[in-house]
């Protein structure tokens, strides 16, 4: 239970009271998800120098509205100031976008620097913090990972955390590609620009 203590939460709430509103908003699995991505974030974020709690927190609470149902999402989406563009994609990417709103609502944080790697969580961004790219990396190699693949991933994200950016956004832009997904236009744009990072 140690890694779950939040010595700082960035909420009125205590750490207690995040992990349990987070317990009850999702099923054991993702719940377990989310532990990984924090465990994970944490050891990124001693690896590049940046607060680990912190980290730690934001992998944690990456996930929060996973489950929120589509018509949840759509009513924030048309009552709360979002790009109305939104309602042409689905969960996958309004989880992350539109997950902050529940964020904020629901666990009172509202740390931009935390909400913002939230939010970048599902599509990357063209300009990435740090926090960003640890929580973005978090998700995508955290221990419960078993695709083909992750093992080099990991690799790769742990020796350089912008490679490992580049990494993640070629492989899911060309899983996307084989199944003929909609690709969001930031995630491609992302990907020119971290391709070529060094």
């Amino acid at each position: 239970m140690n890694e779950l203590f939040f010595k700082k939460t960035f909420s009125p709430l205590s750490s207690d009271e995040i992990v349990n509103r987070e317990k009850n908003n999702m099923d054991q699995h993702r719940f377990d998800h989310c532990i990984g991505v924090s465990q994970t974030a944490r050891k990124l974020a001693n690896l590049n120098g940046y607060d680990e709690d912190k980290a730690a927190l934001a992998g944690f609470i990456h996930d929060y509205a996973k489950q929120v149902s589509p018509a949840d999402f759509q009513t924030a989406i048309k009552t709360q100031g979002f790009d109305l563009d939104l309602l042409n994609w689905g969960p996958a990417i309004w989880h992350g976008i539109v997950g902050t709103y529940f964020i904020k609502r629901d666990l009172k944080i509202t740390d931009e620097e935390i909400l913002t790697a939230v939010r970048r969580h599902t599509t990357a961004d063209t300009e990435m913090t740090t926090l960003d790219k640890i929580v973005y990396m978090a998700d995508y190699i955290e221990p419960g990972r078993t695709f083909a693949g992750v093992q080099e991933a990991r690799d790769v994200t742990y020796a350089n955390l912008d490679e490992g950016v580049g990494y993640q956004l070629a492989h899911t832009l060309e899983f996307l590609i084989s199944k003929r997904s909609k690709i969001y236009p930031l995630t491609l744009d992302s990907y020119n620009v971290w391709s070529i990072k060094k």
